[in-house]
């Protein structure tokens, strides 16, 4: 089966009444949880980014806390489930505010985890590449969001 563009799908959705529409959106959320999380996300948390915001670093704060800490590899498995997760949650909201203060978020816990990252080559790497990541974004924002978030990330860097 060849799957179709964007543009014949824009379309081809124009044409279907309103019940139909409800009935496709509700028969896509039956297949992927993450089809159902963005739909969660675009219907009740998309008006508030504030709360979706503090929702997600409530779940990151829970996910360090689950960390297994009795060897590094295993330290690394799980910051990298906590990078994935943070950078899906990022997709669904597509505000590069919103990306700048999750991903600002992840550093500051990463920073202050312990037994340090200083101590493992993978994770001081992981904290590098996300605050480069970070930089690189904060150049396209407003010019009083770029100074308060680059005071913000010159904190974070060693």
């Amino acid at each position: 089966m060849k799957t179709a563009t964007v543009k014949e799908l824009k379309t081809e959705l124009t044409d279907r009444s309103h019940q139909e529409l409800i009935e496709l959106c509700l028969r896509l959320s039956r297949f992927k949880k993450e089809n159902k999380e963005l739909l969660t996300y675009l219907l009740f948390e998309s008006s508030y980014e504030e709360e979706y915001i503090i929702n997600i670093q409530r779940e990151i704060d829970d996910q360090f806390e689950l960390i297994n800490t009795t060897s590094y590899h295993y330290i690394k498995k799980s910051i990298r489930k906590i990078l994935r997760m943070i950078k899906k949650y990022i997709r669904y909201s597509k505000n590069k505010e919103t990306e700048i203060e999750l991903l600002l978020y992840f550093c500051k816990k990463l920073k202050n985890f312990t037994p340090p990252i200083q101590n493992n080559t993978v994770l001081k790497n992981i904290y590098h590449r996300e605050t480069l990541i970070i930089k690189k974004k904060i150049t396209v924002l407003h010019e009083d969001l770029q100074y308060d978030y680059t005071l913000e990330l010159q904190k974070l860097l060693f």
